[in-house]
């Protein structure tokens, strides 16, 4: 749930997850549909249906147990290196880093070297001593991402407060290395084009080119850019949406209609809290739910 989400948004998933489950084996029997439920506004939607199947693999062939190997845990679905030695040191408590973005930072700092300029693996290795010379190998894989998250930040680093920076060359550097400059995150424009009826329903189709949500329904939506399509709609509202790191300027248009294609299914506007449905089509729901 933590994977490029804060703290503070996952608590209560993650309080209503346990809650509900208690065991693994409990979990392991839920559908995808009830799992996705659950995950419901906490998007990357992969994650939920990676962690359903990975609870079913435990369950089935591990005997509800984490494996103990680096490369058996690396088979489960959607884990790579850094979950993976994760994993290892949170819960076997085994000598091994997990690195992230945070972990890069704190090394390069300490190194005063471009993060693309170190192997990290060999630096690792090298220090290994240094780093693992204590039995409590978790608390440092947990530690040293804290510690990048909240002292050793992006922006404006708490160096003069910061326990190691007498042993920081980018602290006692008078040539420190350049931060790369942070990408504004680029807002786009796109159209949603809803077909809906006088039922009170909004057509759906999964024929929507979008990485960040292409397994799931959605009305039709196309990048503004050159889209003549518009001319036919009827314009309802436009507004600012969110996904990930994707900011999105949405034009929102609808006709009536009791003729769809194909490829679309009519979807009642009232379920909308009885199954699931990801929150960018929520919004989109309550924007069209003004027309009745």
């Amino acid at each position: 749930m933590l994977q490029q989400t804060q703290v503070k948004t996952v608590i209560p998933y993650f309080k209503r997850f346990i809650k509900k489950h208690k065991t693994l084996k409990s979990f392991s029997k839920l559908s995808e549909k009830k799992t996705l439920k659950l995950w419901e506004g906490l998007g990357y939607y992969r994650r939920a249906k990676n962690l359903l199947a990975t609870s079913k693999i435990l369950v089935l062939h591990h005997n509800s147990k984490l494996p103990r190997t680096f490369e058996k845990i690396k088979t489960l679905p959607g884990v790579g290196d850094y979950t993976a030695n994760a994993l290892l040191g949170l819960v076997y408590d085994k000598p091994v880093i997990a690195i992230d973005g945070n972990v890069k930072r704190v090394f390069s700092r300490i190194l005063n070297r471009e993060v693309g300029k170190i192997n990290f693996d060999d630096f690792i290795k090298i220090n290994k001593k240094k780093l693992f010379n204590f039995k409590r190998n978790s608390d440092v894989v947990e530690a040293l991402m804290e510690f990048g998250a909240l002292v050793c930040k992006p922006r404006d680093p708490k160096c003069d407060i910061c326990c190691l920076n007498k042993g920081c060359k980018y602290f006692n550097s008078s040539n420190r290395i350049k931060n790369k400059k942070y990408k504004m995150i680029e807002s786009k424009n796109y159209d949603v084009f809803c077909y809906v009826n006088k039922k009170k329903q909004i057509a759906l189709t999964k024929n929507n080119n979008l990485g960040f949500l292409n397994e799931f329904s959605l009305p039709e939506v196309r990048e503004a850019k050159n889209n003549k399509k518009t001319k036919n709609w009827k314009f309802l509202k436009k507004y600012k949406n969110s996904i990930s790191n994707k900011k999105m300027n949405i034009n929102l248009y609808y006709k009536f209609s009791n003729k769809i294609p194909t490829s679309y299914n009519w979807y009642s506007i009232k379920k909308i809290n009885n199954e699931f449905i990801p929150s960018f089509t929520k919004k989109i729901f309550r924007q069209v739910s003004t027309l009745f």
